[in-house]
């Protein structure tokens, strides 16, 4: 038996753009200016061509595109994860807040490219600007790296941070004010009947320290006497996720230490707060009440529902890709804090 040679098969011509001018009868850049949906192109001719393209297979080389507009189409999100910082992509306020950042940029046509970075190197922000990955870069969250972020935000304006607006900085942040956050929650937990009240969170980073000193700013106005007579009200040690809270609220409840209330740097510690409490066979809120700060979806599915301090995710977003385009489009644009708004649910006592 003699086999049949195989048949060969001839490889797809690709087909160019000035193959497509021609099937149209126009110039090569008027199909450019009508795949790219310019209204320089009237209307019909728009379509017209674009359905030629389209019935012959013809797609927009991106990469081509871009290297000759000298765009990548691209906005980077960073997560800069410092030597006090291990945030996890799991956390729900990250989430939350990425998948909102993604609505927006994908919106105005460009791709997001989101990269958690080991923040522990020098020079690590400065790479990643002149890597030419991305047009622009949206930072979520200053973590420890206020100090990188400004030393780079002077010379490379396209970046806007999630944050804490810092005095004399160099770069565009958004950010809820977390200082009125603060002192919302602490005067709310007074007038509920606490008199020892705890925060629990992180120091060193620019959002849970603007916290704080708004915690500490409401204690002063309504507990001045007792603040006078007990000293400066007290500072629980613990990072942005659940195993570190659990630790340092087990820790507070095993010294016997006195507390009617914790106020947490966020829903998640707040949550860890919750667990530890309950371990130990104490009642929220009639024996510890206990506010958070993000106003995540968990709070509002907790039992009893979690009181907390709401950051506007969907706003912040808007503010932070606008922002971001005026900038790319070489206009001025300053920084933006958002109101913060205290949410009473089922964790503290009182209105």
């Amino acid at each position: 038996m003699i086999d049949e040679p195989l048949p060969v098969v001839k490889p797809k011509v690709r087909l160019k753009m000035a193959d497509v001018a021609r099937l149209a009868g126009v110039s090569v850049s008027s199909v450019s200016r009508a795949l790219a949906d310019s209204p320089l192109i009237p209307k019909e001719l728009r379509e017209r061509i674009q359905a030629i393209a389209r019935e012959n297979g013809y797609v927009v080389n991106q990469a081509a595109r871009n290297l000759r507009l000298q765009t990548t189409q691209t906005i980077g999100l960073i997560l800069p994860m410092g030597p006090q910082s291990d945030d996890q992509l799991t956390d729900s306020f990250l989430l939350e807040m990425i998948g909102a950042l993604a609505d927006e940029v994908v919106r105005r046509g460009y791709d997001l490219l989101l990269s958690k970075v080991n923040a522990t190197s020098d020079g690590w922000l400065f790479d990643l600007t002149h890597s030419h990955r991305f047009d622009g870069l949206l930072v979520l969250g200053q973590s420890d790296q206020h100090v990188a972020l400004q030393a780079v935000g002077a010379e490379y304006p396209a970046m806007v941070v999630w944050g804490e607006k810092m005095p004399r900085q160099s770069y565009a942040s958004v950010g809820v004010d977390n200082v009125l956050g603060g002192r919302l929650a602490a005067r709310h937990m007074v007038a509920g009947g606490c008199r020892d009240i705890l925060f629990v969170g992180p120091s060193g980073v620019p959002e849970a320290d603007a916290r704080y000193t708004g915690y500490c700013q409401g204690l002063a106005s309504t507990l001045a006497s007792t603040l006078a007579q007990s000293g400066a009200p007290q500072r629980i040690e613990s990072r942005f996720n659940f195993e570190s809270a659990l630790t340092a609220v087990r820790e507070v409840i095993a010294r016997k230490q006195t507390f009617d209330g914790l106020f947490c740097a966020s829903d998640i510690i707040a949550q860890a707060a919750l667990t530890a409490l309950a371990e130990a066979g104490l009642s929220v809120p009639g024996d510890v009440a206990v506010c958070g700060f993000d106003d995540i979806g968990l709070a509002r599915s907790l039992s009893p529902g979690l009181t907390t301090v709401r950051q506007d995710r969907a706003t912040g977003a808007r503010h932070m890709v606008d922002i971001l385009f005026r900038r790319l489009n070489g206009i001025v644009a300053p920084s933006v804090q958002i109101n913060a708004e205290l949410v009473v649910r089922g964790t503290t006592r009182g209105v």
